[in-house]
């Protein structure tokens, strides 16, 4: 966890009991804490075991999962994933999937308002779905959880991935870092990072 985060989680948990018990005394300030109490422990249950990933494909197939965090359609762009990915040639004999997670802000999981962050992930699938069918990779997409590493776990229970491949592009963010770090070490399936340049460059 980053150094920031802790204080900002104190706060969060803090500031809404003492704000209620000043507005509105004990009866608002007991309330607010047994919800935060409830939140609190219904994200602890929620939280699955930090233990391998994946379970091998039982078909002896090639499955290849690529995790997208933006559009890929530039060809250059395309063309570098496929070689990155190895699917340049031999995407005949391999089962693809693409894979979005929905990146929502601050405000709009304060809010619940997860709808535009889910349509953004869609709309990045669809552009590279079919710039990989231009390119002879034909593809499934689907949208996953905010969290990359909870997204990858989630579609590993209905795909078999051999290959898991995280693509980003302009230089990865600290939680960018942290998630590869966590999927190298925890994935079963090989797992392999691409970053692209801005627009294929």
């Amino acid at each position: 966890m980053a150094p920031w985060k802790l204080p900002l989680i104190a706060a969060a948990i803090t500031v809404p009991i003492i704000a209620g018990f000043a507005l509105a005394g004990p009866g608002l300030g007991v309330g607010v804490a047994s919800l935060i109490a409830f939140a609190i422990v219904w994200l602890a249950v929620r939280q699955s075991p930090r233990g391998p990933i994946g379970t091998p494909a039982e078909d002896g197939g090639r499955h290849v999962l690529l995790v997208i965090t933006t559009a890929v359609e530039e060809p250059a762009a395309v063309q570098s994933l496929a070689d990155a990915a190895q699917l340049d040639g031999a995407a005949g004999d391999a089962s693809v999937l693409v894979l979005s997670p929905a990146r929502i802000g601050f405000l709009d999981r304060w809010m619940s308002d997860v709808e535009p962050s889910r349509q953004e992930a869609q709309r990045n699938l669809v552009a590279t779905v079919a710039a990989l069918a231009k390119a002879g990779i034909a593809a499934e997409a689907r949208v996953g959880d905010e969290d990359v590493v909870q997204a990858v776990e989630d579609q590993l229970q209905s795909f078999p991935a051999t290959e898991v491949v995280l693509v980003g592009e302009g230089g990865p963010s600290d939680a960018d870092e942290a998630a590869a770090g966590e999927l190298e070490s925890r994935l079963r399936a090989e797992f392999r990072r691409v970053e692209l340049s801005p627009a294929g460059r």
